[in-house]
């Protein structure tokens, strides 16, 4: 099995500030999304439907909860070479520094890599949603005697500015790249992609920072200490010393690197036919095994509404909204264009009574939400006006942030009886 031969490696990102304050206290894979799963579930169930079962997730900020996701969810037999191990970032005595960059964090980890027999390194980004055969990739790597492979991705004119293009020959095989190109040079950096893609004005060949590099060429390229990222360093200086093949993707692929992308691949879900399909069932997305009870709804109006298992909602209407597992939701309430992570845990008739809670877990009775996101655990009260929108400036307070309109409510956050944003 050429799978045998491939050790996936998916990098968790830095900092994550531009997704703050969701990555306030947890790293960006460990984000939840699409109401019951978490960022790093994407690349994982990608590896296991490809049929690789070797994958090491690197990280080095808040990766606690991310730590206690993945030995919670990937359980695999006590005979099977199988794992999905987290390494954070670790001073050794020949290093005491963080992670650089992309490169630099697996040129530290390689020597957890090295106890493990493989061909090819398979480099993966933890923030991005997609759903990509990489035995394909795997495939055509092998095929064509490359020591690089990147996935690529046909982008217009507007978005290729904020990507890495490149140019490739007619067997694939990669001639040129340049990182982040000004508009002004464009006219130059198209490439030959198939009919559907010229159609939709997608003639630029972005890289999805998606890499396969045999094992002998990485060892080699991480011996050079001075190189710290893969996307601004290793692939421009690789690509004319080494046989770089480009892969082809036409699929749906988003990269959620702010809070605007986000909230629009979440609410993405709630479409008729929703580009990112959860009811593939030869694409499965994996994630932990909750025994949670059925979703409970009383006298709700439903339009376009993604709801996850556990919730009980007696809300008069939901629209175009993802909502997360052990959701509550009062009476007479509105939810519209919102993204509503749900709870950790429920809270029984007995703790409300003894700790006195007045304002309950979730969303109280009459409110009124709209382009929001409320993150875990949140009490939201009783007649709530929360109307995000363009009309809003950004701020940030304790309880909440406001980016590009939409209003983030965070993790754990109260917000008390009729108060308005």
């Amino acid at each position: 099995m050429i799978n045998n031969k491939v050790l996936s490696i998916i990098l968790g990102g830095g900092q994550g500030s531009r997704l703050y304050p969701l990555t306030h206290q947890r790293s960006k894979p460990a984000v939840p999304i699409a109401g019951k799963y978490r960022l790093v579930d994407i690349p994982i169930s990608n590896c296991l439907n490809a049929d690789i079962k070797r994958i090491f997730v690197l990280t080095q900020f808040n990766s606690a909860s991310l730590n206690r996701h993945i030995k919670d969810t990937y359980h695999f037999s006590f005979f099977s070479s199988a794992f999905v191990d987290v390494l954070a970032a670790e001073q050794t005595p020949t290093n005491k520094g963080w992670f650089q960059g992309t490169a630099d964090a697996v040129r530290q980890s390689m020597h957890h890599f090295l106890r493990h027999d493989f061909e090819y390194a398979l480099i993966l980004s933890g923030d991005q949603l997609y759903q990509m055969d990489y035995d394909k990739m795997i495939e055509a790597h092998e095929k064509s005697g490359a020591e690089i492979s990147i996935a690529t991705i046909p982008v217009n004119e507007k978005d290729a500015p904020g990507f890495g293009i490149l140019k490739s020959n007619e067997e694939s095989i990669i001639t040129s790249f340049i990182e982040k190109p000004d508009p002004s040079l464009l006219p130059d950096w198209t490439s030959d992609v198939s009919d559907e893609m010229k159609q939709q004005g997608r003639h630029y060949l972005a890289s999805m920072g998606i890499y396969i590099f045999n094992k002998d060429l990485l060892v080699k390229l991480m011996a050079d200490e001075s190189t710290i990222d893969f996307g601004k360093e290793i692939i421009p200086q690789s690509i004319e010393k080494h046989k770089t093949l480009s892969f082809q993707y036409e699929g749906y692929w988003t990269d959620i690197g702010n809070i605007d992308s986000f909230f629009e691949a979440n609410l993405g879900l709630t479409d008729d036919i929703p580009q990112f399909d959860l009811y593939d069932k030869t694409k499965r997305i994996y994630t932990r095994a909750r025994m949670l009870p059925t979703t409970k709804v009383a006298g709700t109006t439903l339009d376009k509404a993604v709801i996850a298992e556990g919730c009980i909602i007696g809300a008069a209407k939901i629209e175009r909204s993802v909502i997360g597992i052990r959701s509550r939701i009062g009476t007479e309430t509105t939810v519209i264009k919102t993204y509503m992570m749900g709870s950790d845990y429920y809270e029984t008739l007995q703790e409300i009574e003894e700790n006195k809670i007045e304002i309950l877990m979730g969303i109280g009775d009459r409110c009124f939400i709209k382009n929001a996101i409320i993150d875990k655990n949140c009490r939201i009260g009783d007649d709530v006006r929360i109307n995000g929108g363009p009309h809003l400036e950004d701020v940030e307070t304790e309880t909440y942030v406001i980016k590009d309109g939409i209003v983030v409510i965070k993790n754990g956050a109260t917000i008390p009886h009729g108060f308005v944003i």
